[in-house]
């Protein structure tokens, strides 16, 4: 593997014991460079090799159906790690906390760990970092290039993003070796995991259609590439027909890697424009989102926004609002918008919500609330509350660039939004011709006294 992909980051002290993969971003067994790496690391020290996995009772409003997910997703995959010798250890709770416990009991010679710009997770891995003394490896197993690779500074947009990926994606397409079965230590100490696992997992519905862990990742990944893939630039903007992948969630939770539908998507033939449209959200949108969060700290408040969205979103913050919606309104889809109220449904009830239409709706709550900075937020809670692919740098950046100019340019000055790009309803029916069918689907005109599920 291309060892840019691994950073140390703690030196630490080299010892007996066990090398370690705390997996938490990349929650799969198969075409993971991190544990990859890991499991290179410990052949070469002949060493036994661990999978933690640290549950943490709450994350940045993830409800029961996301927890749901994950967890059957990690039961496959620990399976998988089984079947090739290699426990894997879930620990519930603080994860700086119980890991560095666990550690404590368990030294190890070796940590490695994924790559996350999140502040929670850096936060964590902070934690950990004061609590432990060995050399710890960080790995970016989730973008196509490494995020510290592709750049050394946040970008402006994908314009100058783009440019440098493409330099860079021959030197981080290889193919993957295979995950040995590891010759040393065994799974014993992994005995109760399937029991921990199921025991955490919430009773709740699943989502409907969305199968979790990686076997299901991988049918959509071909169904996608059989049956979608071909009228994909012509069907993924419109939210009436079904023409977008549905593969973020399981890219979200690491059950799928990006390098792996890369691969496939090139491997199908001459790229043609549908191909070479999927390349660009897969890749230069997600790691331009990545990139937003890992270089600017405010990635989640007005301070993110650059400063001509800033200063034009200060002139306008006292504007008169048409209408004013608070959060429970908006969660509840009690609006006067058919076609906002069927975005917000469809989050609440498949887990998802169409791209165009998440552009309209992050920029209607601008609309709709008091200032720019309760806009932010309750975009922010929706998204992370509601959509199974929440609560990740594409969410973040997606309702910043709506909201906050960022990866944007300055547009025709308004009211309300100053020159932050507008969108209205009557826009969205000149772009669709089918948009009441979409409407429709999802029950936009939704009774004012209905509730969305947890």
């Amino acid at each position: 593997m291309n060892q840019q992909r691994v950073r140390r980051i703690q030196k630490g002290e080299t010892g007996p014991g066990p090398v370690v993969y705390w997996m938490s971003r990349d929650q799969r067994a198969e075409e993971n460079w991190a544990l990859l790496h890991a499991q290179q690391q410990a052949l070469a020290r002949q060493a036994p090799l661990t999978v933690v996995f640290t549950l943490a009772p709450e994350f940045l409003s993830a409800q029961p159906r996301h927890y749901r997910f994950l967890l059957a997703g990690l039961q496959e995959t620990a399976r998988q790690l089984a079947a090739k010798n290699i426990p894997l250890v879930v620990l519930s709770g603080d994860p700086p906390t119980t890991l560095a416990e666990y550690l404590g009991r368990l030294p190890c010679s070796l940590l490695v760990t994924d790559f996350d710009p999140l502040k929670p997770k850096q936060a964590w891995k902070r934690a950990l970092l004061s609590a432990v003394t060995v050399p710890v490896d960080e790995v970016d197993a989730h973008n196509v290039v490494p995020c510290w690779v592709a750049s050394t500074k946040q970008e402006f947009g994908a314009y100058t993003l783009r440019p440098k990926l493409r330099r860079l994606l021959a030197d981080f397409t290889e193919s993957y070796p295979e995950l040995l079965r590891h010759p040393f230590g065994d799974t014993a100490g992994a005995d109760g995991t399937a029991g921990i696992i199921a025991e955490a997992t919430p009773e709740v519905p699943d989502y409907p259609g969305m199968n979790p862990g990686s076997t299901a990742a991988q049918r959509q990944l071909r169904c996608f590439l059989d049956e979608k893939l071909a009228a994909y630039d012509d069907s993924r903007n419109d939210p009436a027909q079904n023409g977008q992948s549905d593969l973020s969630p399981y890219l979200h939770f690491g059950q799928l890697s990006a390098q792996r539908v890369f691969l496939e998507i090139v491997q199908a033939g001459p790229l043609r424009q549908s191909q070479e449209a999927f390349l660009e959200e897969l890749i230069v949108r997600r790691e331009l989102a990545d990139n937003f969060c890992h270089y600017n700290p405010d990635y989640d408040n007005s301070k993110g926004f650059p400063a001509w969205a800033q200063e034009t979103l200060k002139k306008h913050r006292d504007d008169r609002r048409p209408l004013l919606y608070d959060a429970v309104e908006l969660a509840e889809a009690r609006t006067h918008d058919p076609a906002w109220n069927a975005a917000q449904w469809q989050m609440v009830e498949t887990g998802k919500m169409h791209g165009y239409m998440r552009m309209y709706w992050a920029k209607k709550i601008l609309e709709w609330t008091s200032d720019p900075d309760t806009a932010l937020t309750v975009a922010i809670a929706l998204n992370n509350r509601y959509s199974l692919d929440g609560r990740d740098p594409n969410g973040y950046a997606g309702v910043a660039w709506s909201i906050g100019g960022v990866h944007d340019r300055p547009w025709s000055e308004r009211a309300i939004f100053g020159k932050i790009r507008y969108m209205n309803a009557a826009g969205l029916r000149r772009k669709f011709k089918n948009l009441d069918a979409y409407i429709n689907r999802f029950n936009g005109n939704v009774n004012a006294a209905s509730a969305p599920p947890s």
